[in-house]
């Protein structure tokens, strides 16, 4: 059997109907409400009211996050709406998002569609090849293939520490140093992140279905090796969050949210390189993480809480919506691996909790669960930081999972 090969056949198929049916229930409400038919693309912002808020900027994690989905599931789902979605976004990206002087994707415009803020946030980049490589995987566009190959190169170009390795976290218009580089306000001001890395390696993984070349291969590989070797804490199966250029660790606490999104992001990683040797060596972080998460971040109700602050020593029991998304696959995808029925009654009780908690009755996820005190979370079902991504791939990857 191969490593990565499932090692059990799923208990969990009656729920492939479930998950298809949330998958198109998300699909539908970001059909009615996302798309900006004023001044094209999608909205900036959308309120919990589903109303929208015209004149919010517009920002590429949003937008690219969004063609990837309507690319994602128009390739899974006959339905020329979604097609038509994926359509929108792929043109308004290379429209505005693209900077056509010094390659590379802005990270805001303004609702017109403007240019607002020109950096070159690694993370955006690395969302623009994902985002790009689904939309070519759908309609074999030779462009958009052209386009994620392009930022690949310039982020091997730019962005690799040339003296202590890993990938930088952000760079102005023109790809030079930053003073602040953070990627929002909750984040530290660090030149390594854990974020950053771990869309790398994702964006590589899919870059690499579609483009086998070598520089792509060494490029997923040295990526994985990041998290092998400087950023999965071996002696606690925690992710570093916030590093100096030496790799020294500057994390405020855990997030469990994205240890167990890791967990399965390596795995699918690793799948796609094929290694054996690197499998190997990556297989028992995959279930560490996975371990530790189960034992320490699992709430009465089935949830996965926030995460662990050092300087409180307390942990955060916010129920936030896209961290049941990503646990619910981690533990699936490390139940696969592993036989472990415990990894398997997780992702049920985390499915019951979405289902109870964390839709909204007009449409959509909330953003905190409805056990949470719901004036401490942002007032949009749409914004900068919420798109279709984490509950929409959810649905798909437990679909492609029980298939």
């Amino acid at each position: 059997m191969a490593l990565y090969e499932p090692a059990v056949k799923s208990p969990l198929s009656e729920l492939s109907q479930e998950f298809r049916s949330e998958l198109l229930s998300i699909a539908d409400w970001w059909l009615a409400y996302a798309q900006d038919q004023e001044r094209g693309g999608f909205y900036g912002e959308v309120g919990v009211d589903n109303v929208p808020v015209p004149h919010a900027d517009k920002g590429v994690v949003l937008n690219t996050r969004i063609l990837w989905f309507f690319s994602e599931l128009a390739s899974e789902v006959d339905d020329p709406r979604y097609r038509e979605a994926a359509e929108r976004g792929y043109r308004y990206l290379l429209a505005h998002f693209l900077d056509k002087a010094h390659g590379g994707f802005f990270w805001t415009l303004d609702a017109d569609g403007a240019p607002k803020d020109t950096k070159k946030q690694v993370y955006a980049q690395a969302f623009a090849i994902y985002a790009l490589v689904a939309y070519y995987q759908l309609t074999g566009e030779p462009l958009a293939l052209q386009q994620a190959q392009q930022t690949f190169d310039l982020l091997e170009r730019h962005t690799v520490d040339p003296v202590k390795g890993g990938y930088l976290e952000a760079f102005n218009r023109q790809w030079g140093a930053l003073d602040d580089v953070r990627l929002s306000d909750k984040d530290l001001n660090f030149p390594k992140t854990m974020n950053t890395h771990l869309h790398v390696v994702e964006a590589y993984t899919t870059l690499h279905q579609v483009d086998a070349r070598a520089s792509v291969a060494d490029a997923l590989r040295y990526a994985i090796d990041c998290f092998d070797r400087h950023i999965i804490n071996k002696d606690n199966f925690h992710l570093r969050m916030f590093m100096d250029h030496d790799w020294q660790d500057h994390s405020p606490g855990y997030t469990y949210g994205h240890d167990i999104e890791c967990s399965w992001l390596l795995a699918k990683a690793t799948e796609s390189l094929a290694d054996a040797a690197v499998s190997e060596r990556l297989k028992p972080s995959v279930l560490g993480i996975a371990d530790v998460c189960l034992r320490e971040a699992m709430g009465e109700h089935g949830e996965m809480y926030d995460g662990f602050e050092f300087a409180t020593q307390a942990f955060n029991h916010e129920r936030v919506w896209w961290v049941q998304a990503e646990a619910m696959v981690g533990y699936y995808k490390a139940y696969t691996l592993s036989g472990n029925e415990d990894f398997l009654a997780t992702t049920e009780r985390l499915w019951s909790f979405i289902k109870r908690y964390h839709r909204a009755e007009n449409g959509e996820w909330l953003w905190l669960s409805t056990l949470d005190d719901q004036s401490l979370a942002p007032s949009y079902k749409l914004g900068p930081w919420k798109g279709p991504y984490h509950n929409g791939r959810a649905m798909l990857e437990m679909l492609r999972l029980l298939q």
